[in-house]
């Protein structure tokens, strides 16, 4: 029986794929023999519809196609473009990361690549049109099918929701894209245009209302199901895109062009009002430890929403993150994705949640001591603690040429670390291996300062600041004296507040891959100014260092392991002050505000006539907002 169903399968894939999503697909396969010896060409074999198993096959590939993946897997084309922002100095060092903020040169039509070059997508980010094509064929199918109700509405709840993920990470990218919602026949295609940027939301936000219905009541195994998305997901995803459609990259301010739509708030703000009610009615609440909310799997991660399931064990469902992200001297091969900027580690307040800027107690040498805990959560700076391997008193050196490091990096990112995973273990190879950490997309706080934005956008402060204390609150952040309220009481207008929720998602979100898109999102990419900048530690002498690192034998410990660093008069006998570093060649942010929306790659643009490139890109003519 199960050979059958995969025979079955394979069929029905093979002739799925035929049907492409939009003229693109046309022009690549009407130049391939094979095409016109296909046995159908006018439908999918019907009986992969009555075949749950077949369906759910159809369904996994679809997930590990849309699904969104650990970020920094991917660092050229596509994926560095849209990774590029002020928190880390990999954007000051990768090529094309530097191009997008525009430190190295300038991105041209052929830069971006959701809907590039590929015929037939079977890796990540090939063509988005051909994983749309995908939940097309099932959204057709399933209920033609024998399935009871209850099983097709399962399955179809999922695809409605993968369809709606695509289609919002194109629109977010693009503004209005060609939307194709029907299987499409090889013998009568319909060319498509691209449609305007309130179509595509409106459908995104339907088939979302649609998986909502659908995925009401059910719930996964999780052992079995993990990353299954749910009713909840389904919610909290609907209000992140109506966030978006109510922020300033699709409702700008000021734009004679663009009357900006107040109304956009508060259809927001109703979403994520329904979103955070769904998600504590289904037990999503924040957990207890900021720190292990990524070293937190299963049912006992109360924040996960939105998951991708990885593991070290099954062949090629890994990631080499655990090598990116430690040093040297753990197994390591440290990436710059994972190496936070100056303004990253500027952005984390003090531990009363005021900013570090006039702060009495802020010590610009010492620049670790009384922050927001989650400083210590994610940052490993010069002599501190970071459990790894299982050791819980091992400390972290960061000075240039520490015994058994590399790469002169003043600090480390520690938020997605295996603390009991030995060195041994930690390479990614042969497509195993790692820690097989899971991805966590969208979690139970994004939902909640979505929802505390909407608020302060339509004239809740109050609402907004009690949403913002429970992240707070979470992150260990204190009181402080009367009038303090966790620093929330610097805030006492609409714009203040909007600007201490912007810092919050940079801190909350540290490396998450969420700052380049609130950027965007926010207008705010053209307007940074400086350079990409990280820190370096060095020991005052040669003779110091080799000190530091020599053995006690009363102890059996190197000398800097015994050494109390925040002692300031001792860490400063060793160590200079840090120093800022600029990566070689670079220049300072340069980003035109038309890459607000990218536009596509000019061989997707050559299979139709009706495709217009973007308004500001060359040759461009169609306007993402219209």
């Amino acid at each position: 029986m199960l050979n059958k169903m995969k025979t079955i399968f394979k069929k029905a894939l093979r002739n799925a794929l035929v049907y492409c999503t939009v003229i693109v697909s046309f022009s690549a396969c009407v130049n391939k023999d094979e095409f016109f010896e296909l046995p159908d060409r006018g439908g999918i074999d019907a009986r992969i519809w009555s075949n749950e198993g077949a369906i759910q096959m159809l369904l996994d590939g679809t997930y590990r196609l849309i699904m969104p993946e650990f970020p920094y897997q991917y660092t050229i084309n596509q994926y560095g473009i849209h990774l590029a922002s002020d928190e880390n100095y990999f954007s000051g060092t990768e090529a094309w990361a530097r191009r997008a903020i525009g430190v190295n040169g300038v991105l041209t039509n052929n830069d971006v690549r959701y809907v590039a070059t590929k015929y037939q997508g079977s890796n990540v980010g090939d063509n988005r049109y051909f994983d749309i094509a995908r939940c097309n064929n099932a959204i057709k199918g399933i209920p033609t099918g024998t399935l009871p109700k209850a099983a097709q509405d399962k399955l179809l709840g999922q695809f409605y929701a993968l369809r709606a993920m695509a289609y919002f990470e194109l629109t977010r990218i693009y503004g209005g894209v060609p939307l194709v919602l029907e299987p499409q026949d090889p013998d009568n295609i319909t060319a498509s245009g691209r449609a305007k940027a309130v179509d595509c939301i409106n459908a995104i936000v339907n088939d979302l209302d649609s998986a909502m219905v659908k995925l009401n009541g059910v719930s996964w195994a999780d052992a079995t199901e993990r990353g299954k998305i749910n009713r909840a997901a389904a919610a909290a995803l609907k209000a992140k895109v109506l966030l978006y459609w109510a922020s300033p990259q699709f409702n700008p301010v000021n734009d004679p062009q663009h009357p900006y739509d107040a109304s956009r708030w508060q259809r927001a703000f109703v979403a994520n009002k329904e979103a955070y009610d769904i998600c504590v009615a289904s037990g999503r609440r924040l957990m207890t430890n900021y720190a292990t909310i990524f070293q937190t799997e299963g049912t006992a991660n109360t924040e996960a929403i939105i998951v991708r399931s990885y593991s070290s064990t099954l062949e090629r469902r890994g990631h080499n993150v655990e090598s990116r992200i430690r040093p040297a001297s753990e197994g390591g091969s440290p990436n710059d994705a994972y190496f936070a900027t100056t303004k990253l580690l500027n952005a984390y307040p003090m531990r009363d949640g005021r900013p570090i800027q006039g702060h009495p107690d802020y010590d610009a040498t010492l620049f670790w001591r009384n922050r927001d805990p989650r400083f210590e959560a994610t940052i490993a700076y010069n002599g501190s603690n970071w459990k790894l391997s299982g050791n819980n008193n091992r400390r972290q050196w960061t000075y240039a040429n520490a015994l058994n490091e590399s790469g002169n990096r003043g600090v480390y990112c520690k938020r997605f670390s295996s603390p009991d995973l030995s060195a041994s273990a930690v390479n990614y190879t042969s497509n195993i291996g790692g820690s097989g950490m899971d991805w966590i997309e969208l979690r139970f706080a994004e939902v909640i300062l979505n929802y505390a934005e909407c608020a302060n956008e339509t004239g809740d402060m109050v609402l907004a600041k009690t949403l913002v204390r429970e992240i707070r609150r979470r992150a260990g952040i204190i009181e402080g004296a009367a009038g303090n309220d966790f620093g929330l009481g610097l805030a006492t207008t609409t714009e203040q507040m909007r600007e201490l929720i912007t810092n919050e998602r940079m801190v909350e979100f540290a490396f998450e891959a969420k700052r380049h898109h609130d950027l965007r999102r926010l207008r705010r990419m053209h307007t940074l100014t400086g350079t990409i900048e990280g820190i370096q530690i060095a020991t005052k002498t040669t003779a110091l260092r080799t000190h530091l690192e020599t053995i006690n034998p009363t102890t059996g410990l190197r000398n800097r392991d015994t050494l109390n660093i925040n002692v300031r008069s001792t860490y400063l006998f060793y160590f200079n002050p840090h120093t800022v570093v600029i990566p070689g060649g670079n220049g300072p942010f340069s980003v035109p505000e038309y890459h607000y929306f990218y536009t596509f790659h000019n061989q997707f643009m050559n299979s139709s006539p009706l495709l217009e490139h973007t308004i500001g890109w060359e040759g461009g003519t169609f306007d993402p907002l219209k």
